[in-house]
This record gives C-alpha cells, structure tokens and sequence, in this order.
C-alpha cells in the first residue's frame, strides 16, 4: 500500500437521554449489569482495540487540534481492564482517506496527528466504515471512534455498513461537532444500527470532549462493565450519555 509522509496507508478501496440516565436507581443498574454479563463482556485480559477516525477537511481544523491535545485520554482509562492498542484514520481533500499502523503508546499517537494538516474536501464516511469492516475481519475490532461535521454521502449506504459492523460487534461511537442536520441524522442510525451510541460536543469544550473519548476508549478496552463503571466515577458524565443510549435499546 502507498504511503504518506507522515508515515501512514491508505486502506482498500436517539436522542440523548442524559437525564434519565443520570436518575437511574440502583436496581436498575444492577439490572443492566447483569444483562451485559449474560452476553460476555469483553472482560478477557486482551488488549482491546479502537479505531479512532476523524474528519480531515477545512473545517475540522480547529477540532483536529484539540483532538491531537485529547488524544492521550483514551489509553489513561484503559490500563486497568487490559490496555487498548489504537489506529488512526482520517480522511481529506477528494479522495483521501488514509490509516496508520496500530498503536500502544500515546505519544506516539499523537506524534502521528501532528504531522498531518487538514484540507478542504468532502466527507468520505463510506470509505472509513469499509475500513474498519476489513480490519475486524482480520483481527476483532471492539470500537469506532469518530469526529465529525458534516455528511455528504448516501445515507443509505452508509446505514448498510453501520449494520454490517453492528453484526461484527463493533460499536461506533459517533461525535458531532456542530449542529448539521444531515450529519445528526447520519450519524445518529450508524450509532444505533451499529449498537453504539451518538453525541453532540462543542467545538471549545475541552473537557466535554475528554470524557467521550475516555468512555469510548473503556467500552472498547472493557466492554459495558468498563463503560458502567467509568459512569459511575467522578468525571463519567461521558460515560453516562453513552451509557443511556446503549441501555435504552432493546
């Protein structure tokens, strides 16, 4: 495969209910728990691993930042539930839509961002998506992470991969930056056919952001008993709004 100067390849071509989560009694909690038991969280001692993908184009920059300053938050909640090895994808410009190699360490994580600048161009989520199916195939990938603004494809065929991974067991956690319709609406059915969940950050809220990416990153090392118990620490409240939605489905 080709690769970039920043040393990476480019791979083969519900609403929110935080209140309600935040109220739940004891009872209930203990009842999910052991609903999750009952379908084998991912509490095995392997290293889980995340795909954490983000939107490159012109109006991501500001994001792109702060993501490169966050990035780190994902691995601190990690090693206690057995660690998390990470892949960076990102996609820019008209066709390109690249990924790095796996990774343990967040420094070297975030060496990778650094290097890489946006560009204006049109969203390729279908390309991401396939990305991440043909990965799980070669080896099991627990979570999707991905930072978004926009939506420029067919939805329906994105909503037809989003369930090919929901099949896979790979849960995508879907960030939105900003308030455009088409996007909220994408990014909404590929959380829920892909039994992940969706959330809305603001562009100048650091520690809004920290929080879903440290609850993304314990479901994916720890499955829903990780994510259960990061929502009910001080500094969850990211773990909640994930947590909510997750429940909230049959």
């Amino acid at each position: 495969m080709a690769k970039d100067r920043d040393g990476s390849r480019a791979p083969a071509p519900q609403a929110e209910k935080p209140a309600a989560a935040a109220k739940s009694d004891r009872a209930e909690i203990d009842q999910f728990l052991e609903r999750a038991r009952a379908v084998g969280p991912r509490l095995d001692g392997k290293r889980g691993r995340l795909v954490f993908a983000l939107d490159a184009t012109m109006s991501r920059e500001p994001t792109w930042d702060l993501a490169c300053s966050l990035q780190g938050e994902m691995f601190d909640e990690t090693a206690a539930v057995g660690g998390l090895d990470v892949q960076l994808v990102y996609y820019r410009g008209l066709h390109e839509c690249r990924s790095s190699k796996w990774v343990s360490d967040p420094k070297r994580l975030g060496d990778l961002m650094v290097r890489i600048h946006c560009e204006g161009g049109n969203t390729q989520i279908g390309r991401m998506l396939e990305h991440v199916r043909k990965e799980t195939k070669t080896a099991k990938v627990n979570a999707l992470v991905f930072v978004g603004d926009a939506m420029e494809e067919g939805i329906d065929g994105l909503c037809a991969l989003a369930g090919e991974l929901g099949l896979l067991g790979v849960a995508a956690f879907m960030f939105q930056e900003g308030h455009d319709p088409a996007a909220e609406r994408a990014f909404k059915e590929i959380a829920r056919l892909s039994n992940g969940a969706w959330c809305r950050f603001d562009a100048g809220a650091a520690a809004q952001l920290r929080e879903l990416l440290r609850a993304a990153a314990a479901y994916a090392a720890g499955g829903p008993l990780a994510l259960a118990d990061l929502s009910k620490r001080k500094g969850g409240e990211g773990a909640v709004r994930l947590l909510g939605q997750m429940r909230s489905r049959p």
